[in-house]
């Protein structure tokens, strides 16, 4: 029986999509370390009228059927500010999920081919999820250790899936772990400090009673820090607000740092506790049960995740990024959080690569992005 391919054009077939991934993680392959998310959470992201991202992007969604029975989904995504950043002509598929089987992938990826030649372009690149600034690539190093928060996951068959599609590789993009309780290396913390002493640097937590401002300026350090790298999609205003308000209850003050050099902003480190520890015991669901269950499993977190870290491009070779590090891991320690998950990192951006290596960190994930023409 040949796989059905359906549009998700309404509430029952959106909830189907949004359901698929407990069907696929906890019944189909019950052994993972798949941590279920917020149901309303993906349920926002998908939503056209609410969502930011959707304010320069548009996409489609698509069920896949074999003998009748639920076994795959995907987005075909088009992220105009990119395009127009980039002058490209870029699709992505994401939300990619599917059962061990090629006819249900080739069909879905078909179907997000399809539908993205129609719109004039001309490759198809992902996951994306919906775009990199969300979640990206499929994991294909360490299974065997749950996804930190706001990173994927998937089934170890995903990327053997997309290349006999025909998807080749793109870009692998790095997770690296550090051990917090280690430290940084004498002569990196001497560097720290003599630049400390000598530069006029100003390191503070933002302010969150403020965090509309100084998301502004999180929005300035991160457009003009990652500008030039490979894939790098631009954050809209009211995409780095909403960054703020989903902070603002998870995150520790002392852990999301700005740091400024003679009164301008250089550089920016959020580190958030990876709540990911808490939420692979809800089951997707937060009513009130689990909102009681959650506040008493979040004083459990063992770890944290680095998820913004970056400077202007001209304090990048000082001892800056080592000074904002140091703050940002003794906080960490303080705290009571053992580790830290840098992530993630281009794997050929050598210059952030050496720096995680030098403070002491380990590869330990790694993500792939495929392309493919259309």
């Amino acid at each position: 029986m040949p796989v059905k391919i359906v549009r998700v054009q309404d509430r029952r077939a959106l909830r189907d999509f949004i359901e698929l991934p407990w069907f696929i993680y906890r019944r189909y392959s019950p052994r993972s370390d798949w941590v279920p998310p917020l149901r309303h959470t993906v349920a926002f992201i998908l939503d056209e009228q609410q969502h930011p991202f959707w304010g320069h992007a548009q996409r489609e969604l698509f069920l896949a059927y074999k003998h009748g029975v639920l076994a795959g989904r995907i987005a075909a995504i088009i992220d105009h500010s990119y395009n127009n950043l980039r002058d490209e002509r870029m699709g992505a598929f994401g939300f990619f999920e599917s059962i061990d089987d090629c006819d249900v992938a080739d069909a879905l990826f078909a179907a997000a081919a399809e539908w993205l030649k129609s719109r004039v372009v001309s490759f198809v690149r992902g996951p994306l999820s919906p775009s990199m600034n969300y979640e990206a690539g499929f994991l294909t190093e360490g299974f065997d250790i749950p996804p930190a928060i706001m990173m994927p996951y998937n089934q170890p068959y995903y990327p053997t899936l997309a290349e006999q599609a025909g998807f080749t590789k793109a870009k692998d993009l790095l997770a690296f772990y550090k051990d917090a309780s280690k430290g940084i290396p004498p002569r990196l913390l001497a560097l720290a400090d003599g630049m400390q002493r000598k530069s006029h640097v100003i390191i503070r937590p933002i302010n969150f009673k403020d965090i509309a401002n100084d998301m502004l300026i999180v929005r300035d350090l991160y457009n003009t820090s990652w500008s030039s790298n490979w894939g790098f999609a631009p954050m809209s205003e009211e995409e780095m607000h909403l960054m703020g308000r989903e902070l603002k209850p998870v995150a520790r003050p002392e852990l999301a740092l700005l740091a400024f050099a003679h009164g301008l902003p250089a550089g920016v480190m959020i580190g958030i506790p990876d709540y990911n520890q808490v939420l692979m015991h809800l089951n997707g669901n937060l009513g009130l049960p689990q909102r009681v269950r959650a506040l008493f499993l979040r004083r459990k977190i063992s770890s944290c995740r680095a998820v913004l870290f970056g400077f202007k491009p001209q304090f990048r070779r000082t001892g800056l990024p080592i000074l904002l590090y140091r703050e940002g891991e003794q906080a960490a320690q303080r705290l009571g959080y053992r580790s830290y998950e840098l992530s993630w990192n281009l794997e050929d951006n050598e210059l952030i690569n050496r720096f995680d290596i030098a403070i002491g960190a380990r590869i330990y994930k790694r993500y792939r992005i495929y392309e493919m023409p259309l």
